[in-house]
């Protein structure tokens, strides 16, 4: 039962649209509207400026981090804490709130990682703040993190069941930037 509740908690942390209510509060913008239509904090930069943009980056990392940090002082098991970290990523991408159509996960799997795989989740981040300070490219920098993340936490001693979470998070955030993927292939991906 208490598994259940955690990832319950999970789903629903991760659920909060930041990106959306912040740019409602603050512009009086529908950031669903603007620019590439997603609640993350690329566009919310995007349509609502850079500070906005940092907020949402940083609140959405905690809404990943929070349920996990409580899934560990409540239970001792490896698999309750990737389940919860699980449940906050499909949240992000899949809030109830939205009618299930959410953003790409990337900060919310940051937070998540920050708890489970430290060093994966700050190599991940190294790589995406370089090569976006280069290229200005927010899903070159997603994808490049989300891969040095996987290859970090396949080095890392933690329990595997943090690496298998690493490997699902990779996963689906290959899924949710299909769409930048296809405009990468055909170099029409938009810098910031």
């Amino acid at each position: 039962m208490l598994a259940v509740a955690l990832v319950a908690f999970g789903y629903l942390s991760g659920s909060v649209p930041f990106g959306v209510l912040l740019t409602r509060w603050f512009r009086g913008q529908d950031v669903r509207r603007a620019g590439s239509g997603n609640i993350g904090a690329t566009n919310v930069a995007r349509v609502a400026g850079k500070g906005l943009g940092v907020a949402v980056l940083l609140l959405d990392a905690v809404k990943g981090a929070l349920p996990v940090l409580i899934s560990i002082q409540l239970s001792s098991s490896p698999m309750v804490h990737a389940a919860t970290g699980l449940a906050a990523f499909l949240g992000h991408v899949f809030p109830l709130w939205l009618k299930f159509r959410g953003g790409k996960g990337v900060a919310t799997a940051l937070g998540v990682l920050s708890v489970l795989e430290p060093w994966a989740a700050l190599a991940g981040f190294i790589v995406y703040a370089v090569l976006f300070a280069i290229l200005r490219v927010s899903s070159i920098g997603s994808l490049a993190g989300g891969l040095s993340a996987l290859a970090a936490a396949f080095l890392s001693s933690r329990p595997s069941e943090y690496t298998a979470l690493t490997v699902v998070l990779f996963a689906l955030m290959l899924f949710t930037h299909r769409a930048n993927i296809r405009r990468l292939l055909k170099r029409a991906e938009q810098p910031l």
